[in-house]
């Protein structure tokens, strides 16, 4: 699965790119850094490449747990040797692809590379749409990597959000937003509702395309919504239930709001233990019973150490977003690359090639 989804369509991709840029020449191509063929197209012809990620590196990094193992930091020798067997392991898994890639690199006339991650070093410059003081310390970067701040934005699908309750229902709002792709997690979601029936809170759910209506019971003091803003609803609500994604995570820290997270696999266990370690969230398991979830509901919403270190760990999140420099530097990389190409391009508009399919997860 892993060789056939990063280097099965590399080719094509990197055809495709190539013929897309031969027909309307670019000074900079930005890529998803999670699609190699668009990478393997601008190495071939010389194009000036960046690379933007949505998420914590999804390539392991040394120093850190590598993606999907849901493992926080390493405080023992016992630590260290789990997490470098971890990287090991998802390395191997990833160079399983690349006898595809080097195949695809060779046809292309250009030298096989001995990691697949190595690809991801013809570009110029490598963004993750992160911040520095969400992901780990420890974590060692390669020469072309640096952080940009997280991507957060409300899909433009989201629906207007008209509150069922009245305006001087003072109980707690809790917003539960899960994945916007299918992840099977319509019992957890029955869960959080059970479980937060007997709590003196609002909550509501937001589906977001993944889950029907007519799947779940809603309680009294329950309202389940197909989509809505959430980063307006943030504003005034006490805690977010997600599943984790990375988008939803940092838009509860950007509003300084604890979180219960339920993992369901990709980077989400990653994120969880990212706010774990710092307090400002609790996680549960996808199997948690209604009484787990109802007690870890109930601690984040009575003790205030929660909602202080989210509010800590938002303060350094919200300072990097307010500092980025992301599009000044595209802009640079661009410029730059505009004035080596010679005489006659100053005079033309700047043009940026965005290769993605990627979109930051809010829902």
């Amino acid at each position: 699965m892993v060789a056939q989804f990063l280097a099965g369509s590399a080719l094509a991709y990197a055809e495709d790119t190539i013929e897309e840029l031969q027909q309307e020449p670019a000074d900079l191509v930005v890529c998803f850094d999670m699609l190699l063929g668009p990478m393997l197209g601008a190495e071939a012809i010389g194009q000036k490449l960046a690379l933007l990620g949505t998420m914590i590196s999804f390539f392991p990094l040394r120093g850190i747990a590598p993606l999907g193992s849901g493992l926080g930091i390493a405080r023992s020798a016992e630590d260290h040797a789990v997490q470098d067997a971890a990287r090991a392991e998802m390395t191997g898994i990833l160079d399983s692809a690349l006898p595809e890639l080097n195949a695809a690199r060779a046809k292309l006339g250009l030298k096989p590379i001995a990691h697949l991650a190595d690809q991801c070093g013809a570009a110029t410059a490598h963004w993750l749409g992160t911040a520095k003081a969400f992901d780990f310390e420890n974590a060692v970067l390669r020469p072309n990597m640096r952080y940009t701040g997280p991507l957060i934005g409300d899909p433009i699908w989201a629906e207007p959000f008209r509150s069922p309750w009245d305006n001087d229902d003072i109980r707690p709002l809790v917003l539960a937003a899960f994945s916007t792709s299918f992840q099977n997690h319509a019992a957890v979601l029955q869960r959080v509702i059970d479980a937060s029936s007997s709590l003196p809170i609002r909550l509501l759910v937001t589906l977001g395309g993944a889950i029907e209506p007519h799947e779940l019971t809603p309680a009294e003091n329950t309202a389940v919504v197909r989509s809505a803003p959430h980063l307006e609803i943030m504003r005034d609500a006490s805690l977010v239930v997600t599943h984790g994604g990375h988008g939803t995570v940092m838009a509860a820290l950007m509003h300084r709001i604890p979180m219960l997270i339920v993992p369901h696999g990709r980077d989400q266990a990653d994120n969880a233990v990212r706010v774990t370690e710092r307090g400002a969230g609790l996680a549960v398991s996808r199997t948690a019973a209604t009484t787990e979830i109802c007690a870890a509901l109930n601690r984040l919403i009575s003790e205030p150490e929660f909602r202080r270190a989210a509010g800590a760990l938002g303060d350094a999140v919200d300072a990097e977003l307010r500092g980025t420099t992301l599009i000044a530097d595209l802009e640079d990389l661009a410029s730059r690359n505009a004035a080596a190409e010679g005489p006659g391009r100053g005079s033309r508009p700047i043009g940026a090639k965005f290769s993605s399919t990627a979109r930051t997860e809010c829902g």
